[in-house]
């Protein structure tokens, strides 16, 4: 157990560095559906490597749908709505609204799971929703404003994380019957034959000359790190806890932003400052108690007080 809370604050970290690490290649030097393809294909060779060496298992015939949802989901979806939204918003509207990713995997469990939605969920549920929307209105309109943001990158994000918490549900089946690299080759190979297909013509126009040594360790970081290490790394952690305490390690993203946005701060890049907001803090306080009530246990809150 204390290797998968391991596993999950390493994925944290990573997620949420690459805020900061992406959007400083995109749309410049790469389009958000070329870093996409990108990712999926340099990813998912670094796992059919490894399963090669490791060995193949069978796959039921039942599980081939089941892997090619997990697939649209976990990998083309999730990952081209997440690079576009970046690429049209700020990563503190960003990493905000990713954490709203426990409620939807709520959501997704009572639809495909049966889970009981109690009326404290419900009440999280709609706080969430809440806080979600009054981000997405500070978006003020599809061109991105002062402070970074836009509603259409702020809504991508949204659906971006709408899909990963579906992924979360759907996956876990398949993490009590087969290997977590198996389940991540075979999502990873269905997540290429669905998003490489939006994003190969961007590659193409790539101008690879005009990269710098930081550009390229940019690029190394998002595919080694945020795609390989951060989906293995996951579908390990998923393969012994819940799919909700997946989802509740987002909180780590928007902590590791607002890091990195004091130090550039403090470094005076000042461009930054507009991120930080009454505003912004009041839909991250909706989100957070939202997110609160659906995570935390049933009969919590009365156990603590009884004590």
């Amino acid at each position: 157990m204390r290797k998968a809370h391991i596993a999950l604050l390493t994925v944290g970290v990573i997620y949420g560095l690459n805020y900061y690490v992406a959007k400083g290649l995109m749309p410049d030097l790469i389009g958000p559906s070329g870093f996409i393809t990108l990712r999926v294909v340099g990813g998912g060779l670094m796992f059919w490597v490894i399963l090669m060496m490791v060995g193949r298992q069978k796959i039921d015939r039942g599980d081939w749908g089941r892997l090619a949802i997990c697939g649209l989901t976990g990998v083309a979806v999730n990952q081209l709505c997440f690079f576009n939204g970046l690429s049209l918003t700020s990563p503190v509207h960003a990493s905000l609204i990713m954490t709203i990713n426990p409620i939807f995997v709520l959501v997704a469990s009572s639809f495909l799971l049966g889970s009981k939605v109690t009326g404290r969920k419900l009440t999280g549920i709609v706080l969430g929703g809440v806080g979600a929307a009054t981000l997405l209105l500070l978006g003020a309109g599809n061109e991105v404003t002062d402070n970074g943001a836009s509603i259409r990158g702020d809504a991508l994000i949204l659906i971006n994380s709408i899909s990963y918490g579906v992924y979360l549900v759907v996956v876990k089946p398949l993490m009590a019957k087969y290997k977590p690299l198996t389940v991540i080759a075979w999502v990873f190979f269905f997540g290429a034959v669905f998003a490489v297909p939006f994003g190969v013509g961007e590659v193409m126009e790539i101008k690879w000359d005009a990269f710098e040594v930081e550009h390229w360790q940019g690029i190394v970081f998002v595919i080694v790190g945020t795609t390989f290490l951060a989906y293995l790394l996951n579908v390990y952690a998923l393969g012994i806890v819940e799919p909700t305490v997946v989802s509740i390690y987002i909180y780590l993203q928007p902590l590791i932003v607002m890091l990195i946005l004091g130090g550039l701060i403090y470094m005076g890049v000042r461009e930054t400052e507009s991120d930080l907001n009454i505003q912004t803090a009041i839909s991250a306080l909706a989100i957070f108690t939202g997110v609160w009530l659906v995570s935390i246990p049933n009969g919590w809150l009365t156990s603590r007080s009884k004590a």
